[in-house]
């Protein structure tokens, strides 16, 4: 695409993300646990080289570049770099399955991996199921590390870095050139792609900063946060903090590894101020032995990805933690709302569980099958659906999930809720019947298929149950025939183990617990009612034990 053609024609491009920082906050540091630390004043300089160092194995305008690594300065820089030289990243989710991974590799066309040494292994388990030509860079904490390995790595990261990178310029080009691709899964099917813009990140940027930082309680986001993600990179660009983290010109801390009692000395260490998690991260986060001591006091902490329980809320409150809640999916970049709370709501616990009210430029709706609002008598439910400027304009390579999505002008989150009487929205139940645990989605249906497969299973239901640990688990409802509950038990772990084995399902995906019935409820169409079915086992008492 062409250059802008007037000085005014100012593109909403990333780099105009690195304008204000580097005026205003120069000698404020990022931090890469144990691995670097530097100024914003020398920021511009590595991602010039960096950009220059990809440039130099044939990386430019419209190559797809994937990462594989912990939450580092890396990372970090991969985010500006690879987009700001008209290229596209693709954060790739490594707790996926390696067929799910090699299946994203080959859809998103990625030219180049760079992958840390660790995932070297699970890389080698992926490369076989892989059909394109792909290029590897590699990563490494210490430039002296060597790993055994027959990958034909192209450079290293700090090869790169250590280039010259004098008259670098990254260019002005169109801000609808696609800047970031991620997967998403579902209920049935491959991974979906779900991809971004540079308009589309400089707005939910933008939306961030107007939403957070105008809020008049103590949990509002501003210029004297010290911040520290929690959600790793691949999930939605860590929600999109690191970019608006980076234009206030706030000292950032990257953890590499989620290790919760370092995680803890690193809050503790540096102040940490402003975090965002899933709520299994802060279950374990608050069960670490170095949270005993800590102080938490100054900590704010964002909780999206699923639902927060009372419980653990009230764990998190009791250790002095400001925690509130956030809503969003994959497919709006994420953010839509925020429990924006008022002064005096501060020590009102169900205001922070509430999914919040809708963030700047966001436009919510809760509808019913006809795509009509739903009366806002606080009770009445429907499906929530969304516009903002930075929801995503479809999924890559998929037109009728894409219409799916978009169907009626306006973005389908899948989600029932409601609205109270001051607008904030209340999330209530899912509309697909996928598992969400620990922040990852699991197939129900993939579930089932693995396990129809069995002899002797005749119908098969996979359905969520709460975990005050995952906030969901999977666990299997099946009928039988007349072979013997052990067999068909038996047969069906086996089934499980199999598929993880070759990288069906990851081995967290597995589900907890399997359960005989006589038959499974159905609705009047004959479709298995899985609302039904989770509702009388939670009624039943028959909750999963956690792992």
């Amino acid at each position: 695409m062409p250059a802008p053609h007037h000085p005014a024609d100012f593109p909403l491009l990333i780099k105009s993300l690195l304008r204000t920082p580097q005026q205003i906050a120069p000698d404020t540091e990022i931090v890469s646990d144990g691995l670097t630390r530097y100024r914003y004043r020398d920021l511009e300089s590595r991602l010039q080289r960096l950009s220059a160092g990809l440039a130099a194995n044939g990386i430019s305008a419209g190559s797809v570049v994937a990462v594989m690594d912990w939450d580092t300065h890396r990372y970090f820089e991969a985010f500006f770099a690879v987009p700001m030289l008209g290229a596209v990243l693709h954060t790739v989710n490594i707790r996926l399955a390696p067929a799910q991974i090699a299946y994203t590799i080959d859809h998103a066309e990625d030219d180049v991996i760079m992958v840390h040494v660790d995932f070297l292994p699970l890389l080698e388990q992926v490369m076989p199921m892989v059909t394109r030509k792909v290029g590897f860079i590699l990563l490494r904490d210490d430039p002296d590390q060597h790993p055994a390995t027959d990958f034909p790595f192209m450079s290293s990261y700090d090869e790169m870095l250590a280039m010259d990178a004098d008259g670098f310029t990254f260019p002005d080009f169109d801000e609808v050139a696609r800047a970031t691709t991620f997967y998403t899964t579902g209920t049935t099917g491959d991974p979906k792609a779900v991809a971004y813009s540079h308009r589309q990140l400089v707005l939910h940027t933008m939306g961030i900063l107007a939403t957070l930082g105008p809020m008049s309680a103590s949990n509002r986001f501003h210029n004297r946060d010290v911040y520290m993600p929690i959600t790793p990179m691949f999930h939605v660009h860590a929600w999109g903090f690191p970019y608006a983290a980076t234009v206030l010109g706030l000292k950032q801390i990257y953890p590499c590894r989620y290790l919760p009692n370092r995680l803890m000395e690193l809050i503790c260490e540096h102040n940490v101020t402003f975090s965002h998690c899933v709520p299994t991260i802060l279950h374990m986060l608050l069960d670490s032995d170095a949270a005993a001591s800590a102080d938490l006091s100054n900590w704010k902490l964002i909780i999206g990805g699923s639902a927060l329980s009372r419980g653990l809320a009230e764990r998190a409150l009791a250790k002095g933690i400001n925690l509130f809640s956030a809503y969003g999916l994959s497919e709006t970049c994420p953010l839509l709302t925020v429990a924006q709370l008022d002064p005096n709501d501060e020590d009102n616990l169900d205001a922070r569980l509430k999914a919040g009210r809708p963030a700047a430029m966001v436009e919510l709706r809760v509808i019913d099958d006809a795509m009509n609002d739903v009366i806002r008598d606080g009770k009445s439910v429907g499906e929530v659906v969304a516009r903002a400027p930075w929801l995503t304009q479809s999924y890559l390579k998929d037109e009728d999930a894409t219409t799916e999505l978009w169907r009626g002008g306006y973005l389908h989150t899948g989600d029932v809720g409601r609205f109270d009487e001051e607008g904030g929205l209340i999330i209530t139940d899912r509309v697909k019947d996928v598992i969400k645990s620990g922040g990852e989605w699991i197939s129900s249906l993939t579930l089932e298929s693995i396990a129809s497969t069995v002899q002797g299973v005749t119908e098969v239901a996979a359905i969520s149950i709460p975990d005050p640990r995952w906030g969901e688990r999977p666990i299997l409802l099946v009928v039988r025939d007349n072979h013997s509950k052990n067999t068909v038990q038996e047969m069906i772990k086996i089934a499980f183990s199999e598929a993880v084995s070759v990288g069906i399902i990851p081995k967290w995906a597995t589900p907890d617990r399997i359960d005989f019935v006589n038959e499974l409820k159905k609705t009047s169409v004959g479709k298995i009612d899985k609302k039904a079915l989770r509702a009388a086992t939670q009624k039943a008492g028959k909750h999963c034990k956690g792992k």
